[in-house]
């Protein structure tokens, strides 16, 4: 996956941004923090997970069926795409 591997820093820096919002769930919990605060600080990080995904989901998109070097190579990306959302739906 090119566009993983080009983007990666960023991509990396994202996740680490995640797991910081994930750490602070827990630290809510742990404190005994309100129902409500905890459930900003999930839906916080949820987004956050749900932009890394499109980002990463539009970059194969982008590099394995707009970009794609041939009709073979297009379908297989699409392919791989449809189970992806498939999955991602579930």
């Amino acid at each position: 996956m090119a566009h993983t591997l080009r983007d990666q820093d960023k991509l990396i820096a994202r996740v680490r941004r995640i797991r910081g919002q994930l750490d602070g769930v827990e630290r809510a919990l742990l404190a005994e923090s309100s129902c409500a605060e905890v459930l900003r600080q999930l839906a916080s990080a949820r987004g956050a997970l749900n932009g890394l995904t499109a980002e990463v989901m539009e970059g194969h998109l982008q590099g394995h069926v707009v970009e794609a070097a041939t009709e073979a190579e297009r379908r297989a990306g699409g392919q791989e795409m449809i189970e992806l959302i498939r999955t991602y739906l579930k």
